[in-house]
């Protein structure tokens, strides 16, 4: 009796921590379709993720855009004539000093991504946030599906502030304005690698949950030090972590989800180790771990 009711405690403990394991869709699905677009979103809701991580800049006449640079990347978008961007002038063309109306007009689908060979090619563009999630909620509902959350980073630097984006205050004031107009706070993060953001919200948006991402070796101590108070969530390069690291980072009340992890083999490790969740742009690889 003894040994039925441990295996079954036993039993409905890996159950529990199997559904409590995040998966989070890179930039949407970006091994499977166009990063941070409606249809690579889409296509992670469709394996199944828990949350859809993305990016956001802002664009010249203040709104929130979904795009990992905050300019058009040479590697993946071509200008309205077709013609691609290329290096030399893909940061001259910068989102900052563009209005939504003409980032529209380019082309972040059709060529594809050299680095993701199964990545669908399709003409589309850098969505704003609002009609992201706008889009997204109506999908859930039609579907029956339930709710996911937002894994919205900030990016933004001490170089890029009045060049590429506005400063920390103003950056963080149109995304909490408009993320709070559009779902309730347990629904989302905000998660950046600069900690003038983190530090930012902290003070101004106590209630928010935020996300410490991490891609140096300083180690857990010293970087919360840095950071000055403990975040939600710690999300560091995955190889920056082993089992003491995970422990620590428990210990100190964080949740550890590190990025971007690609290969079953190691989501299966990291899992292991005790994270929390997986960032990857394989959410199909992700299945049943």
């Amino acid at each position: 009796m003894r040994s039925f009711i441990f295996l079954s405690l036993s039993f409905l403990f890996q159950v529990s921590y199997a559904q409590q394991l995040d998966i989070q869709g890179h930039r949407g699905a970006r091994g499977l379709m166009p990063e941070n677009t409606i249809p690579a979103f889409l296509r992670a809701i469709e394996e199944g993720v828990t949350t859809l991580e993305l990016d956001v800049v802002i664009t010249k006449d203040k709104q929130v855009l979904v795009s990992h640079e905050p300019y058009m990347s040479s590697g993946i978008c071509s200008k309205p004539d077709g013609s691609p961007v290329t290096s030399t002038a893909s940061k001259d063309l910068n989102i900052y000093e563009m209005t939504y109306e003409e980032v529209s007009q380019f082309d972040c689908g059709t060529r594809g991504n050299t680095r993701f060979p199964q990545q669908q090619k399709m003409a589309t563009s850098k969505p704003l946030l609002k009609d992201v999630i706008n889009t997204l909620e109506q999908y859930l509902k039609d579907n029956d599906l339930p709710k996911l959350s937002y894994n919205i980073e900030v990016k933004s630097s001490e170089k890029g502030d009045e060049v590429f984006h506005p400063s920390v205050g103003e950056f963080s004031s149109l995304v909490y304005r408009l993320t709070t107009g559009m779902l309730s706070k347990d629904r989302f993060t905000i998660q950046s690698f600069d900690f003038r953001v983190l530090k930012h919200w902290h003070e101004a948006y106590p209630d928010i949950t935020l996300v410490a991402l991490i891609e140096n070796r300083k180690g857990v101590e010293a970087n919360l030090g840095e950071l000055g108070f403990v975040p939600d969530v710690y999300s560091p390069n995955y190889l920056l972590l082993n089992k003491k690291s995970v422990a620590l980072c428990h210990e100190k009340g964080m949740k550890v989800v590190p990025w971007t992890v690609n290969e079953l083999k190691v989501m299966k490790r990291l899992v292991e180790m005790g994270v929390d969740g997986i960032i990857t742009d394989y959410p199909d690889r992700a299945k049943g771990i």
